[in-house]
């Protein structure tokens, strides 16, 4: 028993730091590959226009502006509704699939951080795990000493 709880705790510790390393680069990579893009919020939007679309906050906002500027060039219609001639099934299409990758990318950065959230629970339970094996292992070599 006395080296299971420290064994535990360092493999729970192992396991925390990379959840946080893997989260961390997940969240990098998304970050830099919307930035590439070279998108920037409309000037129209609720919040955050003009800022450049590079995080969970700009993603979801140029989503949103993406959807009313469909609605309005539609009137409300969505894909489904409009008559399969209709050159604005087109539009709406598109934003359709804009929107659905922006909301990919948002949900994207959701599951780094929550990954790295994890992690750091993990890292911070592994060292308790390894800090209350201490006092067992002390306990232990000095029964065995008596």
């Amino acid at each position: 028993m006395m080296g299971t709880t420290r064994t535990m705790g360092m493999v729970v510790a192992v396991l925390g730091v990379l959840m946080v390393v893997a989260g961390a680069v997940t969240y990098y990579l998304v970050h830099d590959e919307l930035a590439s893009e070279n998108i920037t919020v409309a000037e129209d939007a609720d919040f955050l226009a003009g800022d450049a679309v590079d995080g969970p906050f700009s993603a979801y906002a140029e989503a949103q502006i993406i959807g009313k500027h469909a609605e309005e060039s539609t009137g409300g219609l969505t894909y489904a509704e409009l008559d399969r001639e209709d050159p604005l099934r087109d539009v709406a299409m598109n934003a359709s699939f804009l929107r659905a990758s922006l909301f990919t990318s948002v949900v994207a950065f959701g599951v780094a951080a929550m990954a790295m959230g994890v992690g750091l629970a993990f890292l911070l339970t592994g060292v308790g795990l390894m800090a209350a094996g201490r006092p067992v292992v002390a306990a232990d070599r000095a029964r065995a000493t008596v």
